[in-house]
């Protein structure tokens, strides 16, 4: 009766193992192509794409732009508008010759996070109808900070960085932080030090007037664009 038993449990420990194993088995052949349309439409949007610089046309010099690969009349075109609205205005310069979804990786003019509409943020590379939706959402944004911390709901802290090539949010002349004037596009410790030492500013023509000290006209038509008063 024992030797009964003892078999018994032995067949049964061994057809255990095996059902274990072919579960294992299965599991390790699944194919990647069983993952939900949903699952994999999100990564598709959400996959940061590799870190990289990108060069701001307001501020490339003719060098650096014809290192771009960029036709001499499209340069000499930039050049003479400089600065440069926004994307729609560089998109029209470049014609339809060019691989634009990969020349945005490295060369692009930063898009105010308030105004700019919704479809146009879509020519950020990496981003879809998904995320642009979601930059258009959180408006109006205060401040570098809310951006960072709104988005990156849905992206990790690499991508939230990568996003900041492409975007700024425009601060008050009067009370915006070092920080968030720092965050401005081309706008380095020296500058951010020229807005706060002007304070309390009264009017644009007074901003226009004590900036324009220390850059050139077309400089100061760029960085006119990236700031404002509070009525």
């Amino acid at each position: 009766m024992m030797k009964q038993l003892s078999k018994f449990a032995l067949i049964t420990a061994l057809a255990g193992f095996t059902l274990l194993s072919c579960k294992e088995k299965k599991s390790e052949d699944t194919p990647a192509e069983t993952m939900s349309e949903e699952t994999t439409s999100s990564t598709e949007e959400t996959a940061p794409l590799m870190k990289q610089n990108v060069l701001n046309v307001n501020l490339a010099t003719e060098a650096e732009l014809q290192e771009k690969g960029l036709a001499p009349e499209v340069v000499a075109a930039i050049l003479e508008k400089k600065p440069l609205m926004d994307m729609k205005e560089l998109d029209a310069l470049l014609g339809d010759g060019v691989d634009k979804a990969a020349l945005y990786q490295t060369l692009f003019i930063p898009m105010n996070l308030n105004t700019t509409p919704e479809a146009d943020f879509k020519m950020i590379p990496g981003v879809g109808d998904r995320m642009a939706h979601e930059f258009e959402e959180y408006r109006p944004y205060t401040s570098v900070a809310q951006f960072k911390r709104e988005i990156g709901k849905y992206v990790d802290e690499e991508e939230v960085a990568r996003y900041l090539n492409y975007v700024f949010v425009p601060v008050e002349l009067n009370t915006a932080s070092e920080e968030d004037i720092k965050a401005l596009p081309g706008v380095g410790d020296r500058m951010a030090h020229e807005f706060e030492e002007y304070r309390p500013y009264t009017s644009m023509e007074q901003f226009r007037r004590e900036i324009g000290k220390y850059v050139d006209d077309k400089e100061l038509a760029r960085l006119e664009r990236l700031v404002y008063l509070k009525k």
